[in-house]
């Protein structure tokens, strides 16, 4: 069995944008080779400051991309095309726009993304996350255990724990 690296990451959080733009390849390559496996938990820590909720509706759009087999894919793209902090998110459309780039292309994707069918369930997320410490984005746990949420370091933990 190969380690599990849990990452807890909030779609309006630089933080979270910076952490994927430094080492989600390098991530996404050792699940890929089986090194690790990859538990994404989207959280909506960031609501508040924002204008529209966009960190709820970007996590509830993630859901319908789980649903298309293409949660991974949309995630990055998410965070790779994140606004600015502290204002507007993406608007709906945007966000299906998004989903078209990763293939998530259908009509039934952009109805669930509309219908912000899993909203309720970005919330439950984000409540677990609270109960479990979680008080930032990312925070990212290896085998349960929190490690620096840098490319480096998850490695050496992933090595570690797979002794």
């Amino acid at each position: 069995m190969h380690p599990t690296r849990v990452a807890y990451l909030d779609f309006h959080s630089p933080s979270c944008r910076a952490f994927e733009l430094s080492s989600g390849d390098a991530l996404r390559t050792m699940a890929r080779d089986g090194l690790l496996t990859l538990v994404v938990h989207p959280v909506d820590l960031l609501d508040r400051p924002a204008t529209d909720h966009y960190s709820s509706r970007a996590a509830s759009a993630s859901g319908c991309a789980a649903d298309g087999g293409l949660f991974m894919e949309y995630a990055q793209v998410l965070l790779e095309n994140q606004p600015p902090g502290g204002g507007p998110g993406l608007t709906d459309r945007q966000l299906v726009e998004l989903g078209a780039e990763v293939g998530l292309s259908d009509r039934g994707f952009a109805q669930c993304v509309a219908d912000h069918r899993y909203l309720t369930w970005a919330g439950r997320v984000t409540r677990r996350a609270l109960a479990r410490g979680v008080s930032a984005t990312p925070t990212v746990l290896v085998q349960g255990l929190p490690v620096p949420a840098d490319r480096a370091t998850i490695a050496a933990a992933v090595q570690a724990s797979g002794r």
